[in-house]
């Protein structure tokens, strides 16, 4: 089973969501439909800009527990260096 670390974003210079699923898909159509209250549905934040993929939820966890801890000048580049036009990646997963 694969798990996921996630970053959604409202724009380029917007707010940033960081997450970890086991199912990409699944779990950003929630937020894109605002299933699930919180920051996310509270301030529009639906557009897939960046994932990893893991082997285990250990992994994922641990790299999503890192990202929390960097500033957004790193996440804005780490955003960049796989995605630098910021396109909303969910139509190419769900498929």
């Amino acid at each position: 089973m694969a798990y996921y670390v996630y970053l959604l974003a409202t724009r380029e210079d917007g707010a940033l969501y960081l997450g970890v699923t086991n199912d990409l898909v699944r779990r950003v159509y929630e937020h894109r439909t605002k299933a699930v209250p919180g920051f996310t549905s509270r301030y529009n934040i639906s557009r897939l800009v960046w994932f990893e993929v893991y082997d285990d939820p250990i992994s994922a966890i641990t790299r999503e527990k890192e990202l929390k801890k960097w500033q957004r000048d790193w996440k804005v580049a780490l955003i960049l260096r796989d995605n630098p036009g910021w396109e909303d990646l969910y139509e190419t997963i769900a498929q």
